[in-house]
């Protein structure tokens, strides 16, 4: 037991690791506006359709410093899913994805007031969970009054199962990808076929009109 034990933990510290690396942190600096000196720092993330998101941010300052801090939150297919606007300390946004695309978190820092904040800058630190690691798994284990390790364990299964849903996204894409490939290889290969008996069949008209020409005039 106690081999299995030393392995689950190493598990769990790796996956906290994981989840401690995933923040991002950064200094967003101001800009007066205006669509000619819009300037956003946007981070992107892929996430399948249907699947829990959780964007917490946290941003330094205070409101009234001469800066306002913006957020977007768009995909690329057109969905929006929160524009959280003077964001100061910690914001979160939760949303269920609509579509198999990456999305965008989008902060953009602008100038209020008449004096030039000093710094020109905000703290950012950004900290994106999709799927498993987006749940509350305290407030589940509690719920359903599991065993840390038999929550540890259901979260483990359910990144699991996320893993393998990704690779089978993953070999679909590449199956069309492949099938769109050898569709437009035959397409290309036909193309030359008849690209070259067409020429071919010109190069032959060519010749029986010159000749039937050049007996016309009794050149031959």
């Amino acid at each position: 037991m106690a081999p299995q034990s030393s392995v689950l933990q190493w598990l769990c510290s790796l996956l906290l690791f994981a989840g401690a690396a995933s923040a991002l942190k950064f200094d967003l600096y101001a800009h007066s506006g205006g669509e000619s000196s819009r300037r956003e720092r946007c981070i992107r993330n892929f996430v399948n359709s249907n699947t829990l998101v959780v964007v917490t941010s946290t941003v330094d300052g205070y409101k009234g410093d001469g800066m306002v801090v913006n957020i977007h939150i768009r995909d690329a297919v057109g969905n929006e899913y929160g524009r959280p606007r003077d964001v100061v300390g910690e914001s979160r946004v939760v949303f269920t994805s609509h579509a198999d695309a990456a999305f965008d978190v989008c902060f953009e820092n602008l100038q209020s007031g008449g004096r030039r904040p000093n710094p020109g800058f905000r703290h950012v630190e950004l900290d994106v969970d999709i799927g498993a690691d987006a749940k509350d798994w305290a407030a589940i284990q509690a719920t359903e009054k599991l065993k840390p390790v038999e929550a540890e364990l259901r979260r483990l299964e359910e990144m699991t199962a996320e893993v393998v849903a990704e690779m089978d996204y993953l070999r679909t894409r590449e199956q069309k990808l492949r099938d769109t490939n050898e569709s437009t290889n035959t397409r290309v290969k036909w193309f030359g076929i008849g690209t070259t008996w067409l020429l071919i069949g010109l190069w032959a008209w060519q010749i029986f009109y010159l000749r039937a020409y050049f007996r016309s005039k009794h050149l031959i």
